[in-house]
């Protein structure tokens, strides 16, 4: 399946760009004020996608943290936490290093979430709060080329074709 996404500056735009593909057959949907959200449509928020790859990162690091801290106090045989006695104060430097682990998944796995995760949605969402709007059409490559033809009498701010592949 392919998609094809182009920004149009007003709803008048879109709303012509729209009359013009239904004219030739294409279907296409409409997204911005009065039409589908970037929700409904099936644009990934990029804060959810974050969240999700920091608990994902948590989800090792902690583990790998306790782990690490518990055996670097073992092998140092620091005294650090002497109120603890020795076998405490190795489950102490162990839970310090989960400390580090959860710390690390929120930052790395949260930064990443935010730079890597949301692909082009993000940019998408962003003129969609700008009030712009965005014409998609998935079908064929044959169809989102004649789309393209027909989409760029418009004069769109952005045009972009999207092949998925996930189910290949």
């Amino acid at each position: 399946m392919n998609y094809l996404v182009a920004v149009l500056p007003d709803r008048i735009q879109a709303e012509a760009a729209y009359l013009a593909l239904e004219e030739q057959g294409i279907n296409s949907t409409i997204l911005g004020k009065g039409y589908k959200t970037a929700d409904e449509f099936g644009l990934i928020d990029p804060k959810d996608q974050a969240k999700k790859q920091a608990q994902l990162m948590a989800t090792w690091l902690i583990p790998f943290g306790f782990f690490a801290g518990f055996t670097f106090s073992l092998i140092t045989g620091l005294d650090t936490f002497a109120w603890a006695g020795e076998v405490g104060n190795h489950i102490v430097g162990g839970l310090l290093g989960a400390a580090s682990g959860a710390m690390g998944g929120v930052l790395v796995g949260g930064g990443v979430g935010l730079l890597v995760g949301s692909g082009d949605a993000l940019p998408y969402r962003n003129r969609l709060d700008a009030g712009k709007y965005l014409v998609a059409v998935q079908g064929s490559e044959t169809l989102t080329r004649q789309a393209t033809r027909i989409l760029r009498q418009f004069d769109p701010e952005n045009i972009q074709g999207y092949a998925d592949t996930s189910s290949v």
